[in-house]
């Protein structure tokens, strides 16, 4: 089975529901995917967690599909979301410097997309 990680680096809301929108593609076509979410998009996920927001059922069910790798804890330090992270129970990755590295996943076979 093909595997495939989306790296989510863009803080634009509109930007980042693609990264959503085609892991929940890949998944739904049979594919193995995952969303790391790294950069200024680390700043979205509060406001993902709102009902109101735009795309929020998406990254509901990206959670509920277990989709999510984790977040850049890094960067989620950085864009103040660290606590949030950790209140959604979202995985903190760090294994290259504080940051989810493509090292690993690259080892376990996954091809990577960033966006």
């Amino acid at each position: 089975m093909k595997k495939i990680a989306i790296f989510a680096f863009q803080g634009e809301l509109m930007c980042f529901a693609h990264a959503l929108l085609n892991v929940l593609d890949l998944h739904a076509r049979g594919l193995q995917a995952k969303l790391v979410i790294e950069g200024s998009a680390t700043k979205l996920i509060a406001q993902l967690a709102d009902p109101e927001t735009p795309f929020h059922r998406q990254y509901q069910q990206v959670i509920s599909e277990k989709l999510l790798a984790g977040i850049c804890k890094a960067c989620a330090g950085k864009m103040g979301t660290l606590e949030e992270a950790k209140k959604q129970g979202i995985a903190l990755l760090d294994d290259m410097s504080g940051h989810p590295g493509f090292a690993g996943w690259i080892a376990q076979g996954y091809d990577i997309i960033s966006m």
